[in-house]
This record gives C-alpha cells, structure tokens and sequence, in this order.
C-alpha cells in the first residue's frame, strides 16, 4: 500500500512551456539528460492532480544515421503506446527477438559516446550507452536497488544497413531508461499475496491468521493499468517475496478482460481456473481487488469476477480479517508514553493527556524492581516486552490490572557493565503474539523469537562477514522485518530488509531470516526506523555529509518520496527515536501522525509540521503499538 498523503510521488512537469510544446509538436515528450525541462517538487497532497509529461512516439526518419536512431530509440522506449514504434528502429530480426518485458536497467542518465564519422560505404557500425546504474526492473516488474557508489554500466549496440536503410541489429535485452523517464513513465503499485502458512501454530487465532502481504511492483502510468497489475498479479509474487507468501491463482491463470463501469464496479475475466469452487474464487477475488484498490485511489468499490464455472465478487466490507495490515492493531491506534520521572507506561488519545496503563508497569518505578529501559506494546494491547535500562533483561508483562508486581525475566544477555551499545534492544512485536529482540553482545550476537514465554534463536542468512542485526522491526504480518545492520570498521549502520521462514511443530517452532537485502543504499547512518503502512518502512537516518532526515522506504528499497522530510520544522533538536502506525482500517485512509521525542518533549508530525504533544508529562519514550 502506497501512501496516499503526506507523500509526493515523482511528478516530472515542464515548466519550459515553449520547449514542451516544441517537444511534442516533433512527436516526441521524453524528457533530456539536460536542458529546458525543470523536475518540480509539488505539494503533497496535490500531486495526483498533475499529470505527468505525455510521450509519443516518433518513427525512424528516412536516411537517419545510427547516432540519431540511437536517440529516437531510447525516447521511444519511454512511449506512453508500447513498443510498436521503437521496433521500427531496429533490423527485422531484431524486431522479432527483442523482449522489452525482459527487464528495465535504471541509469543516472543515458550519455551516448562521441559521435564518429559514418560513411555511405559503411555496412556496420557500433555505438555505446553509458551511465551509473541505479536500479533494475526484473521481468516480474519488480524494483531492484544498486548498492554502491560506481556501478557504471556500458552497453553496447550495433547497426546494420537493412534495405538502404542503417537500423539496429543488435541491443541489450530489456529496456534502457534514465532516471527521469523511468519515474515519467513508470509508477510503484502494490499487488497482494496471502502469508505462507506457519507450521509450528494452530490454524485458529491470530498466529494461524492468513493476511494479505504487499508485493510492489513498477508498471506503465498510462498503458491500461489495471490490466497490467491484474496480469502482474497472477503471474505470481516476485523472486524475493515468494518464499514467505502464496497465491490463489493457479499456473495459467491468464487476464482475458478487464473494465469498470459506472457503478465503480470493477469486472474481470479469467481464463484458465475452475471458479466453480466458491471459496477459491472469492480468495482470488480478494488479491485483484486490494491490488485493485491499491492504484484506483478509492475509484473501485467492489470487484466481480468471471470464468470458467463461477464468478464471485470482493469488496473491503467482506473479509476485512484477511486484509493488509488486519494484524497491525486496532483503530484509531493507541498512542503510549514512559514517564521520564517515575517510569510509568501511559496511555493517551489524541489532544489529551495519559492514563497509566492496568498493571505494574503503569505504577510509578519501586525501590527493589527493575529499572525500565524500551517498552513495546503488542499490537493487541494486552501486554508489553520491557527491557532493563542496562540492556540485560527482557521482560514480558500482562497489561492487565491482577499484575502487581515484575514476573521473571524471559531471557535475559551476559553483557558487561555499563556497555549500553550492547546487551538486548529493540524489541518489537507482529500481530501473530510473537516477540522479537536483538542480543548485540559482542561474544554471540542473535537475533531472539519469543513465543509461549520461550525463546528461540532466529539465524539471519545473507548477512556479510563483519555484520551484526544491531536493531529489527517485525512487520505486523511476521513475514517482513527490517534490520538495523551495523559493519565491522565502518561507522554508522545501514537498513537490511529481510523475510522470515517459519517452521518446526508447535511444541518446537523454529524460525529463519532469508534473502537479506539493502533497503536504502544511500543512507551511512540509521537511528530509528517504524512500519508506516504495510509496505513501507519510516526511517530517521542520514545520508553522507547531509543532515539527519525522515524517509520513507519501500519494501523495493526504493523512496517514496522526492524531498524527504525535515527533522526541523518545529523540533528544537533532532529526535532520538520515531514511531509511526501500520494499522489503517481502511486502503486509503489518512495515515496516523508520526510520534518524536526530542529534548524530552514529545511531538506529531501532522502535514509535515511537528506539533508539540498536549502532555502534562515530561516523556522519555513515545509509540505505537508493535
């Protein structure tokens, strides 16, 4: 799920009108590596209103030379009409073999080599294409970040004469785009697959809950778009998400139709699957719809689908258990403070002040207990992980007022004294009751499931030599964790998105962490990050040589946003830590506040401006649920 305020998507607008105009009168609005088209940053809020460039596309001219059918090349690839006119530049064979679904390659920008004299006895020639990749799209649509400095990238093409006529024989596969027509061109959309079952639980209650999980993906603004996500999605997850989720749709499920009527019904066609079975139907129903629902920016209501043997039809009304982030908590979602004088965990409400929570850990701190540290609340509310404020012990508390005093500890790091930067942290909990904590001594880092009041040891795979998991935040639906990733001799610390593979039996439950991945290359440093929606990840951290930032990450790895946002605009210092909340209740809805705390004083970001929090308190922490 995409978020739909506080966010600007990329908006290429030409400010230039007479170089637009002349663009497009010529045939063609793909958009330069330099010259008089300006990239604007727009309001948020107000930038699904514009619209992108518009490009058309331009057929080879007779007697081109092979640096001009370069160029015509590479701006017809951006065309908002398929492919059809940028086959014209290339030799018959060629036409017939190339594949511009095999994937995308994302540069900085295209630069072309200088040109070279070409002469009319000349019956082949080569040019390259050059610039620092940034990205790939794979031939699932998905969105692939480059990590590290200089991936210049060289491709190579060659031109032969085909009847009188210089065309290009051969070219690498896939698309070649720059930044700026990629993100002109393409837009990120979610489609949705159910968790993969979790064998070590019972199939009822929460832990045994099938939710649906986001799997972006990058498709064509303007090319029917809603058909393209709806082959997208029964083509399957992509590479990386496909371990830890499954599909109702079987293999060759293929789209026959896709329209919306002006009831904002949404009807498809399938070919391929029996929908005589009533229950597989309504689950495929579901995916298109949430996929559906995710781009049609609230223009889709409900979704019939037809085919062979049945039909069915979804709404968000029907099976909302099943929905994104239906483990994410309740809604509104409660807000939870410490104390920073006496300790007490409290709770509060937009616009008024604390209640302390039921319990022991909503009494002021005692004389022989415990000194608290972190406190997470599990997203149902009914109790809470604290940490001791030296990192040594986790504690898991009922939230309920029979508690009256501190239970034992449920596991607890042989750390040294004193060593703050070590021992336990971050503990972190998804909507199935597990919880999940970080052991940073240095003898044997590990990352740690807590589960029945048992612990067990999570391995993480893919992790480089020197790495260790210096912090995680489990996704409400347990099958995506973001980890705070620190390497041996390199200050500051990177974010890693990984997957986690449940297994074993329900009287020993094990569990994994797969396919480690970057999710923010460009960031040196992360401080804080929290679930902001159910694919999409709010990161307090910095950049090199630039000051301390608010992101917003996708799942991909990519931003989501152009500029990103400011710690100042009302916070007197920079905030220790963030906390922002995945439950929405509804696709659309207007996302929660994101909570601060800065010089113990504690703040909402609300349009993009910290408001300092109506809290009689002085607080030392500030959160949601998870």
């Amino acid at each position: 799920m995409r978020r739909t305020s506080n966010r600007t998507e990329p908006r290429l607008v030409a400010v230039a009108g007479a170089v637009l105009g002349a663009l497009v009168a010529s045939g063609c609005a793909a958009m330069p590596d330099s010259g008089g088209i300006t990239k604007v940053e727009l309001s948020q809020g107000s930038a699904d209103k514009n619209l992108q460039a518009r490009v058309f596309p331009v057929a080879p001219t007779k007697g081109a030379k092979p640096r001009e059918l370069l160029t015509g090349f590479l701006d017809a690839v951006t065309a908002d009409e398929g492919y059809e006119t940028a086959r014209k530049y290339l030799t018959e064979h060629a036409a017939a073999t190339w594949n511009p679904d095999a994937g995308i390659q994302v540069l900085s920008a295209t630069q072309i080599a200088p040109d070279q004299v070409v002469n009319d006895k000349d019956t082949e020639y080569s040019e390259t294409v050059s610039g620092q990749l940034l990205a790939t799209v794979d031939e699932k649509r998905s969105y692939v970040m480059v990590a590290g400095q200089n991936n210049n990238k060289v491709l190579d093409f060659t031109f032969t004469r085909e009847d009188g006529e210089w065309r290009i024989a051969q070219l690498p596969a896939g698309v070649i785009m720059n930044e700026t027509n990629f993100r002109n061109s393409f837009r990120q959309v979610e489609r949705f697959f159910y968790t993969a079952p979790d064998p070590s639980v019972p199939g009822s209650g929460p832990g045994g809950q099938e939710v649906l999980v986001a799997d972006p993906i990058y498709l064509r603004r303007r090319i029917d778009p809603l058909t393209a996500a709806a082959n997208a999605l029964v083509a399957g997850p992509s590479h990386w998400l496909a371990p830890v989720v499954r599909t109702a749709f079987p293999g060759g499920t293929t789209v026959d139709k896709v329209a919306i009527d002006d009831s904002r019904v949404a009807h498809v066609q399938l070919r391929g699957p029996d929908l005589g079975d009533a229950t597989a139907c309504r689950r495929m129903a579901t995916q298109l719809y949430y996929t559906f629902a995710d781009q049609g920016k609230g223009q889709i209501d409900r979704l019939e689908l037809k085919g062979q043997g049945g039909s069915c039809t979804a709404s968000r009304n029907d099976d909302q258990a099943v929905g994104p982030g239906a483990l994410a908590g309740r809604v509104p979602p409660q807000q939870y403070y410490q104390r920073a004088d006496t300790g007490a965990l409290m709770v509060a409400d937009e616009g008024r002040s604390g209640d302390p929570v039921p319990g022991v850990l909503g009494k002021p701190h005692a004389n022989g207990t415990p000194q608290l540290g972190t406190v997470a609340v599990s997203r149902d509310g009914s109790q809470a992980a604290a940490l001791s404020d030296d990192g040594h012990q986790l504690y898991t508390v009922p939230l309920a007022a029979g508690t009256t005093a501190m239970p034992e500890p449920v596991l607890s790091s042989p750390v040294k004294a004193g060593a703050k930067d070590e021992g336990l942290a971050s503990p972190t909990w998804d909507g199935r009751g597990d919880l999940w904590v970080v052991d940073r001594n240095p003898q044997a880092p590990r990352v740690v499931l807590v589960r029945g009041g048992k612990t067990y040891g999570v391995p993480v795979e893919g992790l480089l030599a020197g790495q260790t998991v210096q912090a995680v935040k489990i996704s409400s639906d347990g099958a995506r964790i973001a980890l705070v990733v620190k390497s041996a001799g390199v200050s500051g610390s990177s974010l890693e998105f990984g997957l986690v593979e449940h297994g074993g039996t329900p009287g020993a439950p094990t569990a994994r962490i797969i396919s480690v991945r970057p999710g923010a290359p460009s960031l040196t440093d992360v401080t804080s990050v929290s679930w902001t929606e159910t694919d999409q990840l709010l990161v307090l951290g910095k950049e090199a040589d630039r000051p301390q930032q608010l992101y917003y990450i996708s799942t991909d790895g990519s931003q989501s946003t152009d500029s990103q946002l400011q710690t100042g605009n009302g916070l007197p210092s920079s905030p220790q830590s963030i906390s922002s909340a995945e439950s929405r209740g509804y696709l659309l809805a207007q996302p929660w506040p994101v909570l601060a705390v800065a010089g113990g004083t504690v703040y909402r970001l609300v349009s993009n401006q910290w408001r300092e929090a109506q809290l009689v308190d002085k607080a030392r922490s500030y959160f949601y649920v998870g």
